[in-house]
């Protein structure tokens, strides 16, 4: 059984860091591109960064660039997201996913096969 575990969310105040983990079991982790996305109240989930198989190859939204960064562990079936200059606008719940890719968008939701639970992120004013 595929399980994507999420960790690392809170309550941050502006300009403030915090770093996300997500911890995956029940897959070969290397054979997937693994995935972050984000969900406010109301709104669509929305993609912030994928990572690559090998960790060789990023990309992230243009709200996060600069500011954001992805990296995996592949001994440790974990990816990161490393959040710094986090704005109150980054307030969401936090997704990590899997997808084989296999030549599907990494910014479409529907790409990806697993998904963690979510983890809170919110960072006050």
């Amino acid at each position: 059984q595929v399980q994507l575990v999420e960790s690392g969310g809170g309550l941050v105040q502006a300009g403030g860091s915090l770093r996300l983990s997500c911890s995956a079991s029940g897959l070969t982790f290397s054979r997937y591109v693994m995935g972050w996305f984000r969900q406010a109240p109301g709104l669509e989930r929305q993609f912030v960064g994928a990572i690559s198989y090998s960790g060789g190859s990023t990309q992230l939204a243009d709200s996060v660039k600069g500011r954001f960064t992805i990296s995996r562990d592949n001994a440790k079936n974990t990816v990161y997201l490393q959040m710094n200059s986090l704005k109150p606008e980054d307030t969401a719940v936090y997704y990590c996913a899997a997808s084989l890719n296999l030549g599907t968008p990494v910014k479409v939701p529907t790409s990806y096969a697993y998904w963690g639970q979510g983890t809170q992120v919110t960072v006050s004013s």
